[in-house]
């Protein structure tokens, strides 16, 4: 069987404040390409077409950027325009309807909605694990229009269930037939001592029945991203982590098939990550002989950055799979799927060739796999 765990970054639309903190990240990078592009002796069209989208990027261009719209009843039909203009206008029964309503998400390019499609089905994973997911119906659409069309019947069984994340970023978990999901259980409701949730989105539990019908359990979470100039991130971080270090030796006394994955926003060495890294037996697919993926091209391939995925893969690692000793004794083989990732600066490497830009990119984190013999 293979399993996968992947950061989607939203399916089809996703909140303006996420969007605002990656353009915020890139803004030196698009303000280099928008120089270079600008001082060329001659602009082809494409450079020209690429400028329009960087100058919207660097808000430059902000009349297709607008966080309103105003609504038109006329001749039986609702009409949207898109405004800045926000004249006083007044609403009620005998005027017909004209008024403002704020847009707090943006739609996702149809593009990068099927990069997203095409990294997963470019593994083909028999049980998927993905983050940072809307709604249940958007993971139901996308499983019919663009997993089932390249992935034989798409993904059997689909749960979704939402977090405590702010954005309404929830986790949903899709597989194949004769892959059972037997029990769930989220700790959406585990409150501190002070009556906070412990965990920033959640920390789901799955119970699985495999084809051959082995028992899988499998943990699955999001951590937290981001740095407040202080290190309560970090000891927030630790905390979680301890949290699930514990409930992984629990289950573990009553079955030895576990797997605990998901975005946790620090690389291995951090000391937040300390309680599953370190001081537990699990083991990360990324330390398997077998672990592959495309490397950086030129001098980069022979290049090891602290806390990347290995050498040659110089990206940090933020997302992580990782088994019990006794399922990576199972595994047979995994990697990474960075294809659908676009890189900024040095290094690079191969990604799809649908992918022009950061608006067509899948996702900014890559998919993780494992082929596991059971």
């Amino acid at each position: 069987m293979i399993i996968a765990t992947y950061n989607i970054q939203n399916i089809f639309h996703r909140e303006n404040h996420l969007i605002n903190q990656f353009r915020e990240n890139n803004k030196d990078y698009w303000t280099m390409e928008f120089e270079n592009l600008l001082t060329k002796e001659a602009c082809s069209d494409k450079d020209f077409e690429r400028m329009r989208v960087l100058s919207n990027f660097l808000e430059l261009d902000t009349s297709q950027n607008s966080h309103y719209i105003t609504m038109r009843h006329k001749s039986g039909d609702i009409r949207i325009k898109k405004s800045d203009n926000l004249e006083p206008y007044k609403s009620n029964h005998l005027t017909n309807w004209n008024g403002w309503i704020k847009l707090n998400s943006s739609p996702i390019d149809e593009i990068a909605i099927r990069n997203k499609a095409r990294v997963i089905n470019n593994i083909s994973p028999d049980v998927l694990i993905l983050l940072e997911v809307e709604n249940r119906k958007a993971l139901i659409e996308f499983n019919q229009y663009f997993l089932s069309k390249d992935n034989g019947f798409g993904y059997k069984h689909i749960l979704y269930f939402e977090t405590n994340d702010a954005y309404g970023r929830g986790i949903g978990i899709l597989t194949k037939e004769g892959y059972q999901i037997t029990s769930i259980k989220t700790h959406v409701n585990d409150l501190d001592l002070d009556g906070n949730p412990i965990f920033d989105t959640d920390l789901q539990e799955y119970e699985l029945k495999t084809v051959k019908g082995y028992k899988l359990n499998l943990l699955s979470t999001f951590f937290t991203n981001g740095f407040d100039g202080t290190n309560k991130i970090d000891i927030r971080r630790k905390k979680q982590a301890k949290i699930i270090a514990e409930l992984y030796r629990n289950i573990k006394e009553t079955n030895s098939l576990v797997a605990i994955m998901g975005t946790f926003n620090a690389p291995p060495y951090s000391d937040s990550l300390s309680p599953l890294v370190r001081d537990t037996d699990l083991k990360n697919i990324t330390k398997h002989d077998s672990f592959e993926v495309d490397l950086d091209k030129g001098k980069d391939a022979d290049y090891f950055r602290m806390g990347a995925y290995k050498m040659g893969v110089n990206i940090k690692q933020r997302d992580y799979l990782m088994f019990s000793s006794k399922l990576f004794d199972n595994v047979k083989k995994g990697g990474i799927v960075r294809k659908g990732i676009w890189f900024k600066k040095q290094p690079q490497w191969h990604i799809f060739n649908t992918i022009k830009h950061e608006g067509h990119a899948a996702s900014e984190h890559p998919l993780v796999w494992s082929e596991l013999n059971i």
